[in-house]
């Protein structure tokens, strides 16, 4: 037998054994190893297979619709909790086709003076050191739900419908409009006109103006 047949026929045995005692050794493992963690680890893999796990991709491209000049002076902020019940298909057959939730929202509401709104006219300086400001009205910047501690504390479906896909969405849309309400009704803009006031009386002072006043622009809600 030439050497080069010789050497092939040995790597070839080699493998066989090899193979043969992989198999003896996951054979044990598998036995050793129990019906409670074999159970497991098909069921993991039964349900990777009918739900399996998400993968975004982002486009590659970006596209920048907008940009603008900010000149908000922020002055307010709430933290807004509020419970929405958000439902369809009720009535005799709800049973069978309503669909009821229950989302818990938690956001921010955040309002403020526009100051890139003063006017030339808005300012009026005396050469004695006396400043009068006129502020805009102030408004109210963002109405937000944050998305990490608002969720859906409950749903209920009926045995013959897998539930409305745009409730939840239709929840956190008034959520937010319920977030600012509440605010507003709380006096929001009132606190951030008077903040707004305040923080530009001590800025102005401290640029050594002898008399600082502020008028305060109407709140509108």
């Amino acid at each position: 037998m030439s050497k080069p047949l010789q050497a092939l026929l040995i790597f070839g045995l080699l493998l066989i054994a090899a193979l043969t005692g992989w198999g003896i050794y996951a054979t044990v493992r598998d036995a050793t190893r129990g019906p409670t963690d074999v159970s497991r680890g098909v069921a993991t893999q039964v349900q990777e297979l009918f739900h399996p796990t998400p993968t975004v991709y982002p486009d590659a491209v970006t596209v920048i619709l907008q940009v603008r000049s900010l000149a908000r002076l922020e002055t307010a902020q709430y933290t807004v909790e509020k419970v929405i019940t958000a439902e369809t298909g009720q009535g005799a057959l709800a049973p069978l086709f309503g669909d009821r939730l229950l989302f818990v929202a938690h956001g921010e509401v955040i309002a403020g003076v526009d100051l890139s709104r003063l006017q030339a006219s808005d300012v009026i300086i005396t050469p004695d050191g006396k400043v009068t400001i006129i502020l805009p009205a102030a408004d109210v910047f963002v109405a937000s739900l944050d998305n990490e501690k608002s969720y859906v504390y409950d749903r209920q479906t009926g045995l013959l419908t897998k539930g409305e896909p745009t409730l939840e969405t239709l929840a956190r849309q008034v959520a937010e409009d319920e977030i600012k309400k509440a605010a507003l009704e709380d006096g929001i803009l009132n606190l951030a006109q008077t903040n707004a006031g305040a923080f530009l009386e001590r800025f102005l002072r401290s640029l050594r103006f002898t008399e600082v006043i502020i008028l305060q622009g109407t709140s509108v809600p």
